[in-house]
């Protein structure tokens, strides 16, 4: 079930995904925060999986035509523009309340996630045609086990082959690819975005990490409010105060007077949360 706030922009996303791409669209699912109970307006976005009708005028195995990709961009453009723009002046990755996902073909969503080629994506401010980050055993299991279906069947009659056998070493490889490069550039000095909105990318740098480290740990992908929980009970004590600033935000919580005395400034914050993802990262290779 979609919270309300979820619920209109979904709804006025696919109003306009439907007018300029009329039939096509024929399943539409709900992943990330919202199938993990997790959404929370303000800063949470839409994550979803669109899945495109075989349609025999498309080639084989259906597909979008080059006019249809141009429509499948305005359609990104309409709905997500302001959102965009908004987030990224604040310094924002993640765009709440806008809808990202990825779009697949009907005839490949029986296949194992690793053979599926997205036909194209967006995220926040960014399109992409045959790529999509979603695609992946993280989002591909949740979408099996927790996916809303806004249309189409229910996610687990889809046939989805999430390929749990390849979820840790996905995990550590993202941590390896994005997370510890990130974190050994916010160490020498927080980034123009940290500098921007210092809590966000706190609970970005915190959060993302833990619920890989839990994943890797325990084969479980779980939200990121959940992931604070396990960060309490996993990593050292003294991690506890920056842990609960991330989830404080995440909850629209003010930070703790006691954690601003001790991080009285952003290079400091930055630091922390830098060698926090670092000492995750690290204890992930141990697991």
């Amino acid at each position: 079930m979609m919270p309300d706030a979820v619920a209109a922009p979904v709804h006025a996303y696919l109003r306009v995904a439907d007018r300029l791409l009329p039939g096509r669209i024929s399943g539409f699912y709900l992943i990330g925060s919202v199938a993990l109970g997790a959404y929370r307006p303000g800063h949470s976005d839409i994550d979803f999986v669109a899945v495109v009708d075989d349609g025999d005028t498309q080639g084989a195995g259906g597909g979008l035509s080059p006019r249809e990709l141009r429509r499948l961009r305005a359609v990104h453009l309409a709905t997500g523009t302001r959102t965009a723009g908004s987030g990224l002046l604040r310094g924002r990755l993640s765009l709440p309340g806008t809808c990202n996902g990825v779009y697949v073909r009907a005839a490949d969503l029986a296949s194992p996630v690793s053979e599926i080629t997205p036909l194209a994506s967006h995220s926040g401010a960014s399109f992409s045609v045959g790529d999509g980050f979603d695609v992946n055993p993280v989002q591909w299991q949740t979408l099996a086990r927790r996916g809303v279906a806004v249309r189409g069947p229910a996610p687990a009659t889809l046939g989805l082959d999430p390929e749990p056998s390849l979820l840790r070493r996905w995990n550590l490889d993202n941590l390896g690819s994005y997370w510890v490069p990130w974190a050994e550039r916010v160490h020498r000095g927080p980034t123009l975005p940290f500098r921007a909105n210092p809590r966000w990318w706190t609970a970005w740098g915190v959060l993302g990490p833990a619920r890989m480290h839990r994943t890797i740990a325990t084969g479980e992908v779980v939200s990121k409010e959940d992931a604070a929980a396990y960060a309490r009970a996993t990593f050292d004590p003294r991690w506890h105060p920056l842990v609960d600033e991330a989830l404080a935000y995440r909850r629209s919580e003010p930070t703790d007077p006691k954690f601003a005395a001790s991080v009285p400034d952003v290079r400091t914050r930055a630091r922390l949360t830098a060698e926090l993802a670092l000492e995750i990262a690290e204890l992930a290779d141990e697991l």
